[in-house]
């Protein structure tokens, strides 16, 4: 990653320096009430240095959830990659949202649940950018667990795609449950039971 900045231009230095900045803030904050000068204080550019990069906030919105998206992503795989079996890439999936609603991968939380609500009326493209970083989550849900039935690890009955929403969703849920109640035990019993859950994918 460092590598990568290094080789970027001044110019695009500076556009990927804003980027990284304002991704949490938007994160934490929402699009509607992240302000310009929100973005400022916290590049410490003056506004020629964040104009002269972005033609708006909405912009640096579409980019900074990308880049955020992102750093889930990653971090994801990362954590996936080291297991073999599916169920054990299910489990490191489960073991890596533990405490998430206390220690995410980027400031304010999941991304992809605070663009959707955020973005859902007030800016469809960013609701658009959210609904493919949707698609593409459950698809790979769906595909580790595809792998695990024709590894005949788990029962051919498995649906794959009934199996990939409900892990997704009660992952997603546990995450709102446990910011409103401010208590990460709400995502936690969720995710042991997640684990319970796929246990039945072996019969």
């Amino acid at each position: 990653m460092v590598y990568i900045y290094l080789m970027l231009s001044k110019s695009a230095q500076t556009k990927q320096f804003i980027i990284e900045k304002a991704a949490p803030i938007f994160n934490k904050k929402g699009f509607a009430a992240t302000s310009m000068n929100d973005i400022l204080e916290a590049t410490g550019l003056a506004k020629g240095g964040v104009y002269g990069n972005f033609t708006s906030k909405e912009e640096i919105a579409l980019m900074a959830f990308e880049y955020a998206n992102e750093c889930l992503i990653t971090a994801l795989a990362n954590t996936i990659r080291r297991e073999v079996l599916a169920s054990d890439k299910l489990i490191a999936i489960f073991n890596f949202y533990h405490n998430y609603s206390v220690y995410p991968v980027l400031e304010g939380g999941c991304p992809l649940l605070n663009t959707a609500i955020d973005a859902d009326f007030n800016f469809p493209e960013l609701k658009e950018k959210a609904a493919i970083a949707l698609t593409k989550m459950l698809n790979s849900l769906e595909f580790i667990i595809n792998r695990g039935i024709a590894t005949r690890e788990f029962r051919k009955k498995v649906n794959a795609k009934a199996e990939a929403n409900l892990i997704f969703s009660v992952i997603e849920g546990g995450m709102m449950m446990s910011r409103l109640n401010n208590e990460p035990k709400y995502l936690n019993d969720l995710l042991a039971y997640l684990k319970r859950h796929i246990k039945n994918f072996k019969k």
